[in-house]
């Protein structure tokens, strides 16, 4: 569920949008572990609304419990993410075809709008650079959001949400490791920009197909860095990128 539907007016409504942020775009990986003592005094909250967090996050696919020995960030994996983006781009060209059925012209200024701010967002510098990790995430799901945003059908985006809040968790692997050789660095700029003309003339056949290209390419680049027995591969030495670049 986006984070702006959530109203944190409760403890454990707080330490939800806390846990599920640090999963997507923050400093837990997939296959931490989660001690619910650690994460209490970590975001200074009660361990039960820790406890139900992890509940929630638990039944929406983000952390795995484990009989005896808590639980921990769900594993990425090859497979995985492999059905994951398969599953993704089918409903993402359901919903492209259809926003640019529907689509008005709020709905093309906004695309406009979130292709620009994403062209000026900063890549991390480095696989601590988490800040800025995230603040571009923010704009690159917006990006994204706005292609679809005029499907017509709230459960078509609730399934592409979900689907997103998923990838999110598999690109922040590649994101934060941008500069090493296995990212397979592409003018991802150039790419967006493509998806964005195609879908602003509403041409059926080149906007789905550059989507699915966009989305093909970025699994194959988080796949790099990933195996099947649940642990991210070795790091290689990094290497200068360009500005842009991703």
């Amino acid at each position: 569920m986006p984070d702006a539907l959530i109203d944190p007016t409760t403890q454990t409504d707080r330490a939800y949008l806390c846990l599920r942020d640090e999963i997507l775009h923050g400093a837990l990986m997939p296959g931490d572990r989660l001690s619910a003592a650690a994460l209490q005094e970590r975001f200074r909250l009660g361990l039960t609304p820790i406890r139900e967090a992890l509940m929630r996050l638990s039944s929406e696919g983000l952390v795995e419990a484990e009989t005896h020995r808590g639980s921990r960030v769900t594993p990425a994996t090859a497979a995985a993410l492999a059905d994951l983006m398969a599953t993704r781009r089918e409903i993402e060209r359901l919903c492209l075809l259809r926003a640019m059925e529907l689509g008005d012209a709020n709905w093309e200024a906004e695309i406009v709008t979130a292709l620009h701010l994403l062209t000026r967002a900063q890549l991390p510098a480095s696989a601590e650079d988490r800040d800025a990790a995230a603040g571009w995430e923010v704009l690159h799901r917006r990006f994204h959001a706005a292609l679809v945003a005029a499907c017509g059908s709230e459960w078509k985006l609730r399934f592409w949400n979900t689907l997103v809040d998923h990838s999110a968790r598999y690109r922040k692997i590649r994101l934060l490791r941008h500069r090493e050789a296995e990212a397979e660095v592409r003018d991802i700029g150039a790419e967006h920009d493509a998806i964005a003309r195609a879908v602003l003339a509403r041409d059926k056949v080149a906007a789905p197909a550059l989507m699915d290209a966009h989305l093909a390419a970025t699994e194959r680049s988080v796949a790099r860095f990933l195996t099947d027995d649940d642990r991210l591969a070795p790091r290689m030495p990094a290497r200068g990128r360009r500005k842009g670049d991703a």
